[in-house]
């Protein structure tokens, strides 16, 4: 009898033991992915005169009146929409003029933007078209991901999901292109990528 109840006892601390060692992973970033931590109270408004990109822009504009209205978020396509990616994406950001000077766009942020028919919209009637919009849909923050160039302007993206984005950032130029104060020019351009793919792309326009 003795014997048995002592079986027992060490078969009941053998489980304890081992069912203690296994331990669940409680870290903070289980499970997430650049979509999950990115949204629009991650984005500094505060140089809204200096350096302000359009995604800050589409949700500070005051005043709905005479702006283009954006269709209605597509839900169902952002859903679509892969999670988490091993690509990176990488260029210089600058602008140039008619002798091939380049401008970089030093310490700037730059965003990619998922292509859908939501940012088409934005893309052809508001970066191409000149039209201003109403504000945009706050969900949409939940889809960017965000990076900043450096000195040289030169900028990477990592863990970027296969597909197709609109590549978007700023160059602030003054003097240096003409202009007598400083402007924020916006650069925005269409790029696709897929699976562990290294894709070096350049942001860059010709300063009007």
């Amino acid at each position: 009898m003795f014997k048995k109840i002592a079986l027992l006892f060490i078969t009941l601390l053998t489980l304890s033991v081992l069912t203690g060692c296994v331990q669940p992973d409680m870290s903070p970033n289980k499970g997430q992915d650049w979509a999950d931590k990115t949204n629009e109270n991650d984005i500094d408004m505060s140089d809204m005169d200096e350096n302000l990109t359009e995604s800050e822009m589409m949700m500070i504009e005051d005043g709905e009146e005479n702006k283009m209205e954006r269709i209605d978020f597509p839900s169902s396509e952002y859903y679509r929409l892969a999670r988490t990616g091993k690509g990176t994406v990488k260029g210089t950001i600058y602008l140039k003029d008619a002798y091939d000077k380049h401008i970089p766009g030093a310490s700037t942020r730059l965003y990619l933007n998922p292509y859908t028919s939501y940012s088409k919209q934005w893309y052809e009637e508001s970066y191409l078209g000149g039209y201003k919009m109403t504000k945009a849909d706050s969900r949409l923050f939940n889809y960017l991901k965000f990076t900043a160039s450096d000195d040289n302007g030169k900028f990477a993206f990592y863990g970027v999901p296969s597909g197709s984005y609109y590549l978007i950032g700023t160059v602030k130029c003054g003097e240096a292109c003409g202009y007598g104060n400083d402007k924020s020019i916006r650069i925005a351009r269409r790029v696709s990528i897929q699976g562990s793919q290294i894709l070096e792309k350049d942001l860059t326009r010709m300063i009007d």
